[in-house]
């Protein structure tokens, strides 16, 4: 299996419910490291899983509109314990609708899988990986 890994990162304030969330109930910042992993089990015509650069620039398109934050207030999070596991979901679901919709170019219609890490700080970190439905090629 091929893969190909960009990064980037974005700021958020939010709070959680919950006796075992602790002190994490107020509301408090973190800024998340995240890491995108494309997998392929062939390349492109090019010899690549995914354009890279054009990969990086959608990540950081999605991120954007969680950058800067504060999650309590978001609508679409009403609710939620909006932890690094959640998050590293709804970022899987944002860039896997984005390569549906093209916007990772025709190499990304080969992907078979994606991987989230939130990297709260050096010492912690979750994901979520999930495989992806590839369209089929005629």
């Amino acid at each position: 299996m091929y893969s190909v890994c960009v990064r980037d990162h974005f700021m958020i304030a939010h709070s959680f419910t919950g006796d075992v969330f602790g002190p994490a109930q107020k509301l408090h910042g973190a800024t998340y490291v995240v890491d995108v992993e494309f997998r392929g089990e062939t390349l492109d015509e090019n010899g690549i899983v995914v354009d890279i650069g054009r990969a990086g620039q959608v990540l950081h398109a999605e991120l954007a509109t969680l950058n800067y934050c504060n999650l309590d207030d978001a609508q679409a999070f009403a609710g939620k314990n909006t932890t690094t596991e959640f998050l590293a979901f709804v970022i899987f679901e944002r860039m896997a609708g984005r390569i549906r919709d093209g916007s990772l170019g025709a190499s990304a219609n080969r992907l078979n899988s994606l991987r989230v890490t939130l990297h709260e700080s050096h010492v912690a970190w979750a994901a979520y990986e999930g495989r992806l439905d590839a369209p089929e090629v005629s």
